[in-house]
């Protein structure tokens, strides 16, 4: 479902960021495209808004993994009312920080799938959020000898790289890990 008014969301999103600068004191710029300049060049997302932060807080922003820009979606898909599955029409990027994750993982995708194949052995990701196990699936994708499986629940949930045609083989899942912006 595509959002209804991409202004008025959008300019909800401003109201949001500049109410986030003035009560939260932070010291973040902003620039909201909407509709067609909003696309993923890439086509991994599927947004309609797309909101590119700079700054002075940037670093605070893409800390711990990104979490703080992950929640500033969230936070925006549900102040547009947006249901789970259409999240990805709103994306946040600051210091270019989602291209920069999306090669990382492209480059552990290849280094899981050499492993595999080699030793004929699934490897488990540690938990990640949806849209980096999407990211994942579509990396292996394209390389041979290996297929890719979403195992756990929730917050747990995590990849498998399988060998090809062996989705049944054992798996045990990855070490939790522990404390605040682990992931």
């Amino acid at each position: 479902m595509a959002i209804a008014d991409l202004q008025e969301a959008a300019q909800k999103i401003a109201g949001f960021l500049n109410s986030l600068n003035k009560l939260g004191g932070m010291r973040l710029k902003f620039r909201i495209t909407a509709g067609d300049g909003a696309r993923d060049p890439e086509g991994l997302e599927v947004r309609q808004i797309y909101i590119e932060l700079g700054g002075p807080d940037v670093p605070l922003v893409i800390q711990h993994n990104g979490e703080l820009l992950r929640a500033l979606e969230t936070i925006a898909a549900q102040m547009l009312r947006l249901d789970a599955h259409e999240h990805d029409l709103v994306s946040f990027d600051a210091g270019n920080f989602k291209a920069l994750r999306a090669q990382e993982l492209r480059l552990a995708a290849e280094t899981a799938a050499e492993k595999v194949r080699r030793t004929g052995m699934p490897y488990s990701f540690p938990p990640m959020n949806s849209r980096e196990r999407r990211l994942l699936h579509l990396a292996c994708r394209g390389l041979e000898g290996v297929e890719t499986a979403s195992s756990g629940e929730g917050p747990g949930r995590f990849l498998v790289v399988y060998p090809q045609g062996k989705t049944d083989l054992p798996v045990r899942p990855p070490m939790q890990p522990r404390g605040f912006g682990r992931r």
